[in-house]
């Protein structure tokens, strides 16, 4: 008896099945919903269009609300400035630095959340300065504790930002 794979001369070749094609199914899978659903979605997504303008167009017209004006943010960041002089330049042995680092952490957390958020001061050079400046106080006595001093090479170069940042300020920028 013959092997069914084996061909041989008096065997007949058995006819092929029609494999079905995965790509068939997937062609017919895309074709497009009926045109009722398409005008459906169409206009769900111009609803969502003109709702997402509506809504940044309010949005764009009440900036000033949020805004802070430039009178405050001098009289906030010269506030800023003196705190930080003073409690830069206190003594290790005075017996008020712990309470005056605790409220320059105050002040400049305070001011750093409310004007960290306007886009017009972000490009100026003063609030540059004075960000990076409070960054380095800010650093140095979360790692070090209010009582430790800050070293000389850092001290120079924060009153040298807050100076630029002073200049800046007196000049409008």
């Amino acid at each position: 008896m013959a092997s069914p794979t084996l061909l041989t001369p008096n065997t007949q070749p058995k006819p092929l099945t029609l494999i079905k094609s995965k790509l068939t199914s997937t062609i017919a899978a895309a074709t497009p919903p009926p045109p009722s659903t398409q005008l459906r979605r169409r206009e769900f997504s111009s609803s969502i269009i003109s709702l997402t303008l509506s809504t940044s167009l309010t949005a764009l017209a009440t900036p000033a609300a949020l805004a802070t004006s430039d009178d405050e943010y001098i009289k906030d960041t010269s506030e800023v400035i003196n705190k930080v002089r003073t409690t830069i330049n206190m003594q290790k042995s005075d017996p008020n630095i712990a309470d005056a680092v605790a409220e320059l952490r105050e002040t400049s957390n305070t001011w750093v959340a409310k004007y960290r958020r306007e886009k017009a001061l972000l490009g100026r050079p003063s609030f540059r300065d004075i960000y990076s400046a409070l960054n380095a106080v800010s650093g140095h006595y979360i790692s070090f504790g209010p009582t430790a001093p800050i070293p000389a090479k850092r001290k120079a170069r924060i009153l040298e930002e807050i100076d630029n940042a002073e200049k800046a300020i007196s000049r409008g920028r």
